[in-house]
């Protein structure tokens, strides 16, 4: 069985979803089963969705709240990027 990775305040974490694909989150804190996140990086234009944005629309700078179990490498999960 694979071990989940740990969710530690700092990390970048991509979404995996394919309807916000390119979506960053910062996690900045851990409150029980819940990340405390800060949008990095606006997902990239889902002709698909079909959902558009009003010009100089940005998610950038919100803040979120996500469970810790999406934090797992699955369709609808987020990946950890990497430090540099």
């Amino acid at each position: 069985m694979k071990t989940q990775q740990q969710v530690v305040p700092g990390q970048i974490w991509a979404d995996n979803d394919k309807r916000v694909e390119g979506r960053q989150l910062r996690v900045d804190s851990i409150d029980g089963r819940f990340a405390n996140c800060t949008v990095t990086q606006d997902p990239a234009p889902n002709p698909k969705t079909r959902v558009e944005r009003p010009a100089g629309h940005t998610n950038v700078g919100k803040t979120t709240r996500i469970a810790l179990e999406r934090f797992k490498p699955t369709s609808t999960g987020c990946r950890l990027i990497p430090a540099a």
